[in-house]
């Protein structure tokens, strides 16, 4: 869907605020010229305090927000900065990136005992002319039952680290996802279908 705006895009100073090696893989796809910032943002908000979706669109916000202060003076300001935050869902429980091998443990078991979905939320900020532009997209995933071996043996491979969730769809986590609803995507980081159609809407009424 980029496709007809890349001609005025690349053109453009197009910033990823996020040091994501998956997000930048995803929005490489679309053949999209643009830079990576990663943002020092200190994702500190109190899941209590704010609904999925506020949560996971501010955090997104104070990524962007740090990186716009590292780039407000450069000779060439940016143009566009895409900053995203994923979360994972389930039973009413927000799950971030698991901080220790325990907790890793601990996440998986639960997404994969009960035979119940979780939902990946993932929010998006674009900044465009001094203005600010947000969405979510919600994904739903399936995952299968998975033995207390099969849940030590994931987490040896190492690939949940870094991952909302404890886990990496894009990864070995796929031999233990039965079905998707939505954008896989989003699973990933970065829902592209969404992020295409808003910058069209952006840029076409702008």
């Amino acid at each position: 869907m980029l496709e007809p705006l890349l001609g005025k895009l690349n053109n453009m100073r197009v910033v990823l605020a996020s040091g994501s090696k998956q997000r930048a893989n995803l929005l490489s796809s679309t053949n999209l010229n643009f830079e990576v910032v990663p943002s020092n943002y200190e994702e500190d908000l109190d899941p209590r305090e704010h609904t999925f979706s506020d949560f996971v669109e501010n955090t997104a916000l104070g990524k962007l927000n740090d990186v716009y202060e590292k780039l407000k003076n450069d000779s060439r300001q940016p143009d566009i900065i895409i900053a995203s935050d994923t979360m994972v869902v389930y039973n009413g429980k927000m799950f971030g990136k698991p901080k220790t091998r325990e907790e890793a443990i601990k996440t998986i078991s639960e997404l994969t005992k009960a035979g119940l979905p979780n939902f990946v939320y993932t929010g998006v900020i674009i900044w465009y002319k001094n203005k600010i532009h947000k969405f979510t997209e919600v994904t739903t995933v399936h995952m299968a039952h998975l033995t207390d071996a099969e849940i030590l043996a994931y987490i040896d491979t190492g690939e949940h680290i870094g991952k909302a969730g404890g886990y990496g769809i894009q990864g070995i986590a796929s031999t233990f996802v039965t079905r998707i609803e939505g954008d896989c995507n989003n699973v990933i980081g970065l829902p592209l279908c969404k992020l295409a159609f808003t910058l069209k809407n952006i840029l076409n009424n702008s």
